[in-house]
């Protein structure tokens, strides 16, 4: 199998919206996050971005710190070809890749991930405390390889609702990617696990319009 330098990174959540990822990449805070980034040893900005529909469902648990007690992002473990969530992925190299997952599962120490390994199960599975201690293969995209992490386990039992400041930032980037209208994105997230049935379901459509409001200014 050959040895790629060069992959796509998929992200479904609040990586979205370009500058948010590039704190990742460069380091820096999110605008309306508490927490600071390192950013990648290697600090090149993505090659190229391109949309991606993902076949793992989207939805919301745990309570995040750096987002007020807020439910972060996760998709299912499993793939559902039922299922399109709408994604975008970001051309980083392999070391800019496992320098990502590093800040993601907040480690310091070495981390050797081997995308062979995933390429052939579908998966990988690293520390099991870590929320997102699974490495996905979501196929491949102009012949480089695809991949994004999720948890190793679907959360049922944590599911909870996002902050709307960290729902802002997915309603950005879904149309900073997608050009998406208020309504096709009230529409995609009403439904999801952590919003559906709760005060957040209620009043997404005003949250999509006030930050759809920051694009026509």
């Amino acid at each position: 199998m050959r040895d790629f330098e060069q992959i796509w990174y998929a992200c479904y959540g609040s990586n979205l919206m370009e500058d948010r990822f590039l704190c990742y990449i460069a380091g820096g805070t999110p605008k309306g996050a508490k927490r600071t980034y390192k950013g990648c040893l290697d600090k090149t900005l993505p090659k190229a971005k391109q949309t991606f529909l993902i076949n793992h469902e989207l939805y919301f648990a745990k309570s995040a710190k750096t987002w007020s007690g807020g439910a972060a992002a996760f998709i299912h473990p499993k793939e559902d070809k039922s299922v399109q969530s709408f994604g975008r992925i970001y051309s980083i190299s392999k070391s800019q890749f496992i320098d990502l997952v590093k800040q993601e599962i907040d480690t310091e120490d070495a981390l050797d991930i081997d995308l062979k390994k995933v390429i052939e199960s579908g998966y990988l599975d690293l520390q099991s405390d870590a929320w997102y201690n699974r490495i996905l293969f979501l196929g491949y995209r102009e012949e480089m390889p695809v991949f994004s992490f999720t948890n190793s386990n679907y959360l049922k039992t944590e599911i909870n609702t996002p902050h709307p400041d960290y729902l802002e930032k997915i309603i950005a980037g879904l149309r900073e990617t997608y050009q998406f209208t208020s309504v096709e994105i009230s529409k995609y997230l009403k439904d999801k696990e952590g919003i559906a049935g709760t005060n957040l379901a209620k009043d997404i459509a005003q949250i999509v319009e006030d930050v759809l409001s920051d694009f026509k200014n």
